[in-house]
């Protein structure tokens, strides 16, 4: 079981404010036996902002505030929003907007900016940003990495950590080598949506039960995730708000006692500086 004393962080999950089940998955979470919550901004197409410029985000951003804010109310630890631009919006710009791949990174590193206003103000924690997981041209692949790039010049100077949306990976050295070239510590750089191996970032290791006995047998910093969407046309997708807390007690059933403090202590405090313990 789980004591109440153990923190249970769910690294990434979506929640929407407006069409689905918001505060009752939290109130899922909760009555599992999680206490805190890294809730990401949905992409801002989902809450329906076609995005001109960087401060049209600003409606994403505040709305995730609001529901993080919320969230809070019903955890025992806390909840932060993560915030920033999905990597898919270059696709929906380029593709179905008619912008250029230069334009549209433009309008993406305008939205990362308008994300590390609200991280510099101490409203939000993290950033986001990534890279297609999909494959795409060369110059929507560049235009990518440089909007990534544009967050870790961000992160650096705030402090704080990113969180990438990328393609399927055990081996992202680069990517890490990129943010520290920009002043960025490869431990503040986060793989969501991870395996159980990862080379570079830190991985957000999908709840399913392989990968996390890989990581925990690894022993190197992960973090655990469900990627829930909340999303009123899928409703259980990716994993349900219930996974993690399901997850760290069983982990903690089968010896993995050292894995659950990695992930849910030692990592948050490593990548994100935030005392899971300390705000039971």
């Amino acid at each position: 079981m789980i004591d109440d004393e153990t923190p249970v962080l769910d690294n990434h999950l979506h929640l929407d404010p407006d069409n689905h089940r918001g505060i009752d998955a939290v109130r899922d979470f909760a009555h599992m036996g999680g206490t805190h919550l890294l809730v990401v901004n949905k992409p801002s197409w989902h809450l329906g902002v076609e995005a001109e410029a960087g401060e049209d985000f600003r409606a994403v951003f505040e709305r995730t505030i609001d529901i993080v804010a919320e969230a809070d109310k019903e955890l025992e630890g806390r909840a932060w929003p993560v915030l920033g631009i999905h990597p898919g919006l270059i696709s929906r710009l380029v593709d179905d907007r008619g912008f250029s791949p230069e334009d549209a990174r433009d309008l993406m590193q305008a939205g990362i900016d308008v994300a590390a206003e609200y991280v510099e103000a101490g409203d939000a924690l993290a950033l986001k940003s990534g890279r297609p997981h999909y494959d795409v041209e060369d110059a929507v692949w560049n235009a990518s990495n440089d909007v990534m790039c544009r967050a870790f010049e961000r992160a650096a100077d705030l402090e704080c950590a990113v969180q990438l949306h990328t393609e399927a990976s055990e081996e992202m050295t680069e990517v890490a080598e990129w943010a520290e070239e920009a002043g960025l510590p490869r431990h503040n750089v986060v793989k969501h949506y991870a395996g159980g191996r990862l080379e570079g970032p830190i991985p957000s290791v999908m709840c399913e039960k392989d990968a996390l006995e890989t990581a925990a047998e690894r022993g190197e910093p992960f973090l655990m995730e469900t990627d829930y969407i909340d999303d009123p046309d899928r409703p259980g997708a990716v994993l349900g708000p219930k996974t993690v807390p399901r997850r760290v007690r069983w982990l903690l059933e089968n010896g993995h006692a050292d894995a659950v403090r990695n992930a849910h202590v030692e990592t948050p405090d490593l990548v994100y500086g935030i005392d899971t313990e300390g705000t039971l």
